[in-house]
């Protein structure tokens, strides 16, 4: 079965009495070259296991089973599982996972499925939960790599350099874990149904260690999220209404100083060094008065 070709996909998904759900942001490849050259960048092969979330009627997952040692495919749609039954009957490494992904032990579900294999992520994943799968992939340090289909102004801001408007926290936050590649677009005609929207595909190549040395990561994010809080303020006044009493405002200043930073320079002017180096110069002053972060 070709579960690329619409008219296939219509016969299958009426014979199951399927019907797409708004609410699951459902839709289903009608291009072929896009879960072939997906599953090719995933780095899926002999030896590798690869974590699939959200298979639908699995032509990613039937690409990615023709490379890889295992795959195992998470779906919250149960109503897809006696699809995926006939779709993927006959391929022996494949094994869908009916559950939410965002509700998995990560750790386990890899120790479980993938025993002694190295594990990558590959994915088109629904729009409505990229950032929170994402942030729990990189999170659990189980992978490495994570490949994935996303809304294009969801990769474009985990991809942005410092200074531009899509630049934020979750731009620094993909940075500590990993290193992002945006590797091609996938237009709106390539889905059944459309979306409106285009998606791209993004690699994440995760890391051993962030790309600056942090000593606190709780204090790094807590200044990332605080710079980004209130993009408008410059830096030290974002920073200075976050923390309010736990840190003065001149002590901030004299910290943002230290970093060769202007006072009136704004947060997203900061490269993940600067706010790495910012963190340091912060946890300094705090350790001097022995002010507890919280």
């Amino acid at each position: 079965m070709d579960l690329c070709d619409q008219r296939q996909i219509k016969a299958l998904l009426t014979r199951h009495g399927f019907h797409f759900s708004k609410r699951l942001g459902q839709n289903f490849l009608i291009a072929p070259w896009v879960p072939q050259e997906t599953a090719a960048a995933s780095g899926a092969a002999k030896g590798i296991g690869v974590l699939e979330i959200g298979p639908g009627i699995g032509p990613l997952t039937q690409e990615l089973s023709l490379r890889a040692e295992k795959v195992a495919a998470v779906e919250l749609d149960r109503s897809l599982l006696p699809v995926l039954a006939e779709t993927m009957a006959g391929r022996e490494n494949v094994t869908i996972i009916p559950g939410d992904i965002l509700k998995l032990d990560l750790e386990t579900l890899c120790r479980e499925e993938f025993p002694g294999l190295p594990v990558v992520v590959c994915a088109n994943l629904p729009y409505n939960i990229t950032t929170p799968v994402l942030t729990a992939l990189l999170e659990s340090r189980c992978f490495q790599s994570v490949t994935v289909m996303i809304q294009r102004e969801v990769a474009l801001r985990i991809c942005a350099q410092p200074g531009t408007a899509d630049y934020g926290a979750f731009t620094l936050l993909c940075q500590y874990y990993a290193d992002g590649e945006l590797l091609y677009d996938v237009p709106p005609d390539c889905f059944y149904p459309a979306p409106k929207v285009t998606s791209s595909v993004l690699r994440l190549m995760t890391r051993e260690a962030p790309p600056a040395a942090v000593p606190d990561p709780a204090l790094f994010f807590r200044l990332v999220r605080g710079a980004f809080g209130q993009r408008r303020k410059t830096l030290l006044n974002a920073l200075a209404a976050d923390f309010g009493a736990r840190l003065d405002k001149e002590a901030l200043r004299q910290a943002i100083l230290a970093c060769d930073l202007t006072e009136t320079i704004r947060g997203e002017r900061l490269s993940f060094e600067s706010f790495a180096e910012l963190s340091r110069k912060v946890g300094e002053i705090l350790e001097s008065e022995q002010k507890p972060l919280a």
